[in-house]
């Protein structure tokens, strides 16, 4: 049995991948992303979730938030070379600072008839998805939450006639009045 403080106990910790969202404050301009993007492709790092988007138009700044997973040492690195990039004005790690608030928002293509049709619906209501588009054999739901509130929602409807999924990927903040 290995005890807190002894050299195997904190190499098992050391090794345990986790993960993280990353939000990170660039300018807003051409090529930005790809030398984020380049940074993890180069040193093999992955990307789960990735979202972008101008968030201060006077400012010209742009807010991508990133889901990543590594070991404690690899989740350090990809912080501190994010944060030496040339156009990234501030990394924040919102996992590191607290539960984050994520959402994320999925549009789910289901193709069904008769009790197959009710039952994706009863689903759709129990998860609180939003009916946007429907025909006789379709119904495509809008539905927002976190991504395991996501990732369960589309496995129920897999056996109802799942046709197609399109998720945006995850927009995270810190908790409370702090802001990045």
């Amino acid at each position: 049995m290995t005890q807190p403080g002894s050299a195997y106990f904190l190499s098992d910790r050391r090794d345990v991948e986790e993960t993280h969202t990353l939000s990170v404050l660039v300018d807003n301009e051409p090529g930005v992303l790809a030398r984020v993007i380049g940074l993890f492709s180069g040193r093999g790092y992955n990307i789960e979730s990735l979202t972008v988007s101008e968030t201060e138009h006077e400012k010209h700044l742009s807010r991508i938030t990133i889901v990543t997973t590594g070991t404690p040492m690899v989740l350090e690195q990809i912080r501190h070379q994010l944060g030496r990039l040339v156009p990234v004005h501030r990394v924040t790690d919102l996992t590191h600072e607290g539960a984050p608030l994520e959402r994320e928002l999925a549009l789910v293509k289901v193709k069904g008839t008769g009790e197959a049709r009710v039952e994706a619906l009863r689903m759709a209501d129990a998860f609180r998805a939003q009916v946007i588009d429907a025909t006789t054999e379709h119904f495509t739901f809008e539905i927002t939450g976190r991504s395991a509130k996501i990732e369960q929602f589309v496995s129920l409807m897999q056996p109802l006639g799942l046709v197609e999924v399109a998720r945006t990927g995850v927009a995270a903040l810190c908790r409370g009045a702090k802001a990045m």
